[in-house]
């Protein structure tokens, strides 16, 4: 069960990941006779929801032996919950010094350092848990679904619906062909909840003692410290650092529908509204539309996504309220309301044909929880876990493309197994952006 890397691959992979920062490790893979003790576990990023890992993955069988955050104020918090384990403020470096130590690693960082982190551990063959959207961009997406593949190991990514029953409720139903062939599927949030359609602020403030700025930039372009302009929230607004609205929301709240409908690859998708179009910033609301072809006995769909407070025609909706945040499958049958921004509660329309309705047989495996779940792969990798990469991967491909059709700002057609716009070429530097020197994914 143990992966290994061999010392002159090992010298590389080190060197590419910061200016030949690191020391060669002492050892990769799998610790001997993992799958008969708890894993342990290294954290990165345990501030905001990486504080829920913190908590909640020695809950759920593993445990944690690592913290590691650019900020003190944060490793202070998590070593609070975690008195036991080592500190670190680079993920390089403790890499480097445990790797013998740990059997997975958890990354909760802002977007844009999910990967360099999450393919560095998967290099030395240790499961990787990774926040959603799994990537910043959706070559990152391509490499770790492959890295994954190649290295054999136990990964996961965040969205955390996927592990509720209500998800595969959803999918059991549409699947059943309860309401019919599905050409038509509407998502839609409030968010953003933090700035957007903004310029970047003209100030410079000091960089916070307890704070490595240059840690937190990591493979993004140098800007200087601002206030609560990136660090610790808003950085999800800024495409240097996030994916807006649509990346923080849409692996939740479009899961179920990618799920049940079996979708990959889509052909192109269109800018239909929203704004303003900054060049540093996300838009204050979009609506964007992507096409998918028929797959298999399926027919062709058209899935919208609005953001912003936007939201689907309310004839859709049979006089049902519009939640905040949910997802709604228009069939040929009926119609399937999922009430919940995590795939959970849902709501069958017209509600006068569904009367008496009884839900098939479960026909999905029901989940011990994300945490667990992952934590089960660890010890056993020949059991997946449900968002593992090889599935996360492409759904954070789909979702990322509809950032970079923003940001080009028109219909973009897409060749998906080549992860080519055909008909723009300038979206490739939104497809596959370029890091700080010092920075790369290696391996």
């Amino acid at each position: 069960m143990a992966h290994s890397i061999d010392r002159r691959g090992f010298i590389k992979v080190s060197a590419a990941y910061g200016g030949g920062l690191w020391v060669v490790g002492s050892g990769s893979g799998l610790r001997a006779g993992t799958a008969n003790e708890t894993p342990n576990i290294a954290c990165v990023g345990v501030g905001g929801q990486g504080g829920s890992h913190v908590e909640g993955l020695p809950k759920n069988g593993g445990k944690i032996v690592a913290l590691v955050d650019v900020d003190d104020n944060m490793l202070d918090e998590a070593s609070k919950k975690q008195p036991g384990a080592k500190r670190f403020k680079d993920f390089r470096k403790m890499l480097d010094a445990m790797s013998k130590d740990i059997d997975g690693v958890c990354v909760a960082t802002p977007d844009h350092t999910h990967a360099v982190a999450a393919n560095a551990a998967m290099l030395l063959g240790k499961g990787c848990y990774c926040e959603k959207p799994l990537t910043h961009s959706i070559h990152e997406a391509r490499t770790l679904t492959e890295t994954a593949k190649r290295m054999k190991v136990a990964t996961q990514m965040g969205n955390q619906g996927q592990s509720g029953d209500g998800t595969r409720r959803v999918v059991e139903i549409v699947r059943s062909g309860a309401i019919g062939a599905v050409k038509e599927v509407h998502a839609w949030t409030d968010r953003p909840i933090w700035p957007q359609g903004i310029d970047r602020p003209s100030r410079e403030d000091g960089v916070p003692p307890s704070l490595d700025w240059d840690l937190w930039i990591g493979p993004a372009p140098m800007r200087p410290f601002v206030k609560d302009a990136y660090h610790t929230f808003a950085w999800r607004g800024w495409w240097d650092f996030g994916t807006g609205a649509l990346g923080d929301m849409a692996c939740h709240i479009l899961n179920a529908a990618y799920w049940a409908l079996d979708l990959k690859y889509p052909t192109s998708i269109e800018v239909l509204e929203g704004g303003p179009r900054k060049p540093e910033n996300g838009p204050k609301s979009e609506v964007l539309r992507y096409h998918f072809p028929a797959r298999g006995d399926m027919p062709p769909v058209a899935v919208t996504w609005h953001d912003g407070g936007r939201k689907p025609p309310a004839e859709l909706f049979e006089g049902e309220e519009i939640k905040d945040g949910g997802c709604i499958l228009v069939g040929e049958k009926g119609k399937l309301y999922v009430t919940n921004d995590y795939g959970g509660g849902h709501t069958l329309l017209p509600k006068k044909n569904y009367e008496g309705y009884k839900n098939p047989p479960e026909t999905l495996k029901r989940s011990p929880g994300h945490h667990r779940d992952w934590i089960e792969a660890i010890k056993d990798p020949s059991r997946p876990a449900c968002s593992d990469f090889s599935y996360s991967g492409p759904l954070t491909e789909m979702v990322l493309l509809g950032v970079a059709a923003f940001r080009v700002g028109k219909t973009i057609e897409w060749d998906g197994p080549n992860m080519r716009a055909t008909n723009a070429p300038e979206a490739e530097a939104f497809i596959k952006p370029p890091y700080r020197a010092g920075w790369s994914l290696g391996g």
